[in-house]
């Protein structure tokens, strides 16, 4: 089956456990249709570039999926329909990277720095 990895940006007035249902529930669209989710990473809260139905701000969640193309376009189907959800990317790759993602890697950076004086 092929691979593909999904960003989801949720209004911003949800709870973080709502926001982490959300990918839960879009997960099991994905697992009645044959597919399966790999790894998802809940990012957080964070500012964007441009306001987007009037929301500065919103959650971020990634999904690497593993699922025929009927499944991923039945999921991208529910997610516009769905309230909460802003924008979906959706990008067929080869195969998943290993590890964490980019943007988690960055915080795990960050704990990492010296104190500042």
């Amino acid at each position: 089956m092929p691979f593909y990895e999904h960003v989801m940006i949720a209004r911003q007035d949800l709870s973080n456990a709502q926001a982490e249902s959300l990918v839960e529930h879009f997960g099991a669209v994905l697992a009645d249709n044959g597919g399966s989710v790999v790894e998802s990473e809940y990012w957080g809260v964070k500012t964007m570039a441009y306001k987007i139905n009037k929301n500065r701000k919103g959650h971020y969640a990634f999904l690497k999926t593993d699922a025929p193309a009927p499944a991923i376009q039945e999921m991208e189907r529910l997610m516009r329909l769905h309230d909460d959800v802003m924008r979906v990317l959706t990008i067929k790759v080869d195969e998943h990277a290993e590890g964490p993602s980019v943007q988690m890697q960055k915080r795990d950076e960050r704990d990492n720095r010296r104190e500042r004086r």
